[in-house]
């Protein structure tokens, strides 16, 4: 399936792309891409062209990446309270045990984990307090177990069909509860400095917007 992917590659892209030789350098390349605020998913390889991603874009050519650094390509989606946010997609890995991710996202604090967390649970606690929407509620509700891509048509690295496909079977996972409800009653808002630091280089339009905003004191 990789050795596919790569020769589809020009040997400008390819050079790149043996180039990324961490999850660290895998990130610094997603950083560096605008966030894309297009509804429609690209595959890896259009990742690499258009150089431009949103969070699933960013997740899927992360495990490609990964998977070429000797860790299996697994992906796992946070799951925010629904109708009040979006969900996020991560690349996951791990070293000794432990859990770390790579992702792109608009919000600052969305994005790289060290591979520090002994559990799942661990990693997608690690995004709760940045994991809030444009009102200032933080939405974080739940996670997926990781979906293997090694077990998917090889076409998700190349074709936006299977970046779509490879989307809606996430979505069809059942979701793991990080809150019970009495925790959700009692969440505060995002104060004003975080919500301040981790909105910087924020592309507005790809922003969700509930459809009724309650504002809380930011």
């Amino acid at each position: 399936m990789l050795d596919r992917f790569l020769d589809l590659l020009t040997p400008a892209e390819r050079e790149l792309f043996l180039g990324l030789d961490s999850p660290l350098a895998v990130q610094r390349f997603l950083d560096d891409l605008p966030y894309s605020a297009e509804d429609a998913n690209r595959c890896p390889l259009q990742v690499l062209r258009d150089r431009v991603a949103h969070c699933l874009d960013g997740a899927l050519f992360a495990a490609a990446a990964l998977w070429r650094l000797g860790h299996p390509p697994l992906i796992l989606d946070l799951l925010p309270e629904p109708g009040r946010d979006d969900d996020h997609v991560l690349a996951i890995y791990r070293v000794d045990g432990h859990y770390g991710a790579v992702a792109k996202s608009n919000y600052v604090g969305l994005r790289f984990r060290e591979p520090i967390h002994r559990t799942l649970r661990e990693l997608a606690l690690s995004y709760f307090e940045a994991f809030y929407n444009v009102a200032g509620e933080k939405t974080l509700r739940g996670y997926t177990r990781p979906l293997d891509l090694r077990r998917e048509a090889a076409d998700w690295l190349w074709t936006s069909a299977g970046a779509d496909r490879v989307y809606k079977r996430l979505l069809r996972f059942a979701p793991i509860p990080l809150l019970t409800p009495a925790m959700v009653a009692r969440l505060s808002p995002v104060d004003s400095l975080s919500y301040a630091a981790m909105m910087t280089g924020a592309n507005p339009a790809g922003l969700y917007r509930p459809s009724a905003l309650m504002v809380g004191n930011q």
